[in-house]
């Protein structure tokens, strides 16, 4: 059996089920992403995809929600320190990437809470199964930062170009009900069926042949592939937003449950 408990314990790795890995969001704040998982997020499907003893994947978060996303003293190393930044840049990265050419199915399991660096994985899965009163937000420009990471390739393909730029720009939450009316989830279903259905299809897609699913999952990804420049751009503009001005306000207000107050000359002449 593959070593996953040991080399990526931050993310709780065990077998559910013949040849079915769960990984597990267990942290405190909602399940935010620390370092450590978020490192080991960027590192873990390479190896999965090497494994001979796993044949899909099913990832959720513990006690009863997915992720509140990254941990606020991720975002605060980040605003302080350019080396953070560089080495968030090539984790974020290496998740988005790693996650589109791992060539096993991987299927999340989304209640309560899916935020940022967890909704990231919950929706580049190739099967989401989502409660119907799951709250999903990419949550970028609530903090004052470009909406990097995921959502740029993959939101527009899912939901398209329209509820993408309404989702992103505004900053929205939306339901798994909505979710999976405009197309951004696979499935919506009662809170208390989604880990067991998450399971159940991650293990019949372990049990199916092979071959068939994974090349067909590859083939499907092109169209993420395809759109790789646009990812690129937009998780560097990301990156640059850590070092600006607006990150400070927006940490802030989320700290304090307020609203943020940007400075609406604080671009620098973007607009432009």
């Amino acid at each position: 059996m593959s070593n996953f408990a040991e080399t990526y314990a931050a993310l709780s790795p065990r077998f559910v089920a013949d040849g079915v890995l769960e990984l597990l969001f267990d942290a405190p704040n909602l399940n935010a992403v620390t370092a450590e998982m978020h490192a080991d997020l960027g590192r873990v499907w390479r190896d999965i995809e090497y494994a001979s003893d796993v044949r899909s994947v099913v990832i959720r978060g513990a006690n009863g929600t997915f992720s509140a996303g990254g941990s606020f003293d991720i975002i605060e190393r980040a605003i302080e320190d350019p080396a953070t930044r560089t080495r968030l840049y090539r984790e974020t990265r290496d998740i988005v990437v790693s996650m589109i050419e791992c060539s096993k199915p991987i299927v999340s399991g989304i209640r309560g809470t899916a935020v940022g660096a967890g909704l990231v994985v919950g929706l580049l899965s190739d099967i989401s199964v989502v409660s119907r009163t799951a709250r999903l937000v990419d949550g970028h420009t609530r903090l004052g930062i470009a909406a990097g990471d995921h959502s740029v390739i993959s939101w527009p393909l899912l939901c398209g170009m329209a509820k993408a730029k309404y989702l992103l720009l505004m900053c929205d939450p939306v339901t798994g009900e909505e979710a999976e009316r405009i197309g951004l989830v696979s499935l919506s279903i009662e809170d208390e069926e989604v880990d067991a259905r998450a399971l159940e299809i991650a293990t019949r897609l372990g049990q199916g042949a092979q071959d068939a699913i994974r090349f067909t999952k590859q083939s499907l990804n092109y169209w993420y592939r395809a759109n790789s420049a646009a990812f690129d751009f937009s998780t560097m503009a990301e990156m640059f937003g850590l070092g600006g001005p607006d990150i400070r306000e927006g940490l802030a207000s989320l700290r304090e449950k307020r609203p943020p107050r940007f400075t609406p000359d604080s671009s620098g002449g973007q607009s432009g």
